[in-house]
């Protein structure tokens, strides 16, 4: 009796803090940071060899967005029938090259097909890899999502930082066909490694119903608001940095490079000061933080200056989405799954679509003006950041 009780104890142990199968989450998270990353230097070539004005970038960032939204669902349902592994496998596979798709195109169609693809297949991907990290944690019995989202921040910061220099020295096409070798090598060796799970297509799917409350809808609106900086210094910053502030190409991702590292940063640890301080009080420094950044960067005149800002604004942008995330997740009276669904989609929506109405408003102002212009968002954030406290009963405070 007494060694199948200690046998059960020791079974609802967590996992060792590392495992095979977190190692080769963290690295799937690395490899979509990387080459999100190393398209941010990019967009400027993107848009130059396609003869876009700010207005049609705007168009094909919008275009992004809709790939996303378009294979998001559809990476879903085959999860449910195949698993996330064999899904994360395939869309990875299929998501390296169209880096280098987006290179080759020369005319606006082609380069509208390429970065619906691109985008398209970051969003699969994404869903994919997010399923994976669940399941991963389910069988740890142990929380890894936050560090996998600082894993992406990593990547980010990676593909930022060596993108111009790489494309000052390799050339725009020499860039993009090493990074695809350097995640094809990443991918091969996360493979081995991917936790194997259960189709869930005997699932019973959930109701479309929408919640007539209004608490997920408000919570929501955090995380869109908080999102849109975020889409806003990954779009459009290198453009910013390079036709404002003079930038060379080899400074130009430095701007994203800046926000993913304080991003990666306070992310990994995100979990210990929201513990620490609460889930209100660090929303509330982290809206702030983030205010200041993009200030300080929207009315730079100097390229130094505005990198502080941006890295400000990665250190405040950090963790207020992983809170909004866990207080959808926690509506009193509402299932988990239908607060999270309504907050995590008006939150992407934010990152996606948001960005491309930048390129329609910088077209008649500019992007100094839009920094010091979209701090407003955050405001209303503070003004809602008490909904935060709901995030609390995750952890049981």
């Amino acid at each position: 009796m007494n060694d199948i009780s200690q046998t059960i104890q020791t079974s609802a142990l967590p996992a060792p803090i590392v495992t095979r199968e977190r190692v080769a989450v963290a690295l799937l998270f690395f490899l979509n940071g990387l080459v999100i990353g190393a398209w941010a230097p990019k967009i400027p070539f993107f848009s130059q060899a396609l003869g876009l004005t700010e207005l049609l970038l705007g168009v094909m960032i919008f275009v992004f967005g809709i790939g996303s939204l378009v294979m998001m669902p559809i990476a879903g349902m085959q999860i449910a029938r195949y698993g996330s592994r064999r899904v994360v496998e395939i869309a990875t596979l299929l998501f390296i090259p169209t880096i280098v798709l987006v290179t080759l195109v020369d005319n606006i169609w082609t380069g509208a097909v390429a970065i619906f693809l691109f985008g398209g297949l970051t969003g699969a991907m994404d869903v994919a890899m997010n399923a994976n990290a669940v399941e991963v944690e389910r069988n740890m019995r142990r929380s890894i999502m936050s560090s996998c989202h600082a894993f992406w921040s990593l990547g980010g910061l990676c593909g930022a930082a060596t993108g111009g220099f790489l494309i000052a020295t390799l050339g725009a096409f020499g860039h993009v066909l090493l990074l695809a070798a350097v995640c094809l090598v990443l991918f091969l060796v996360a493979r081995p490694m991917i936790l194997a799970d259960a189709p869930h297509a005997t699932d019973e799917p959930a109701k479309a119903k929408l919640p007539m409350t209004p608490l997920p809808w408000l919570i929501g609106t955090i995380a869109l608001f908080c999102m849109i900086p975020e889409g806003t210094v990954l779009d459009w910053s290198a453009l910013y940095l390079r036709n404002e502030l003079n930038a060379s190409t080899e400074m130009s991702g430095f701007a994203f490079a800046a926000f993913s590292f304080t991003m990666a940063v306070c992310r990994f640890a995100g979990d210990f000061v929201r513990d620490r301080f609460g889930a209100v009080n660090t929303l509330r420094f982290c809206g702030v933080a983030a205010i200041i950044g993009l200030v300080i960067a929207g009315q730079s005149g100097d390229v130094t200056l505005a990198l502080i800002g941006f890295a400000i604004t990665g250190i405040g942008i950090s963790n207020m989405v992983p809170i909004a995330f866990s207080a959808g997740g926690n509506i009193p009276g509402l299932a988990p799954g239908v607060g999270l669904a309504v907050v995590t989609t008006m939150g992407y929506s934010g990152i996606l679509f948001a960005p491309s109405l930048i390129g329609f408003i910088a077209e008649y102002t500019s992007l100094s003006t839009v920094y010091t212009a979209i701090p407003s968002l955050l405001i209303v954030v503070l003004a809602l950041s008490r909904l935060a406290r709901h995030a609390d009963r995750a952890t049981g405070h």
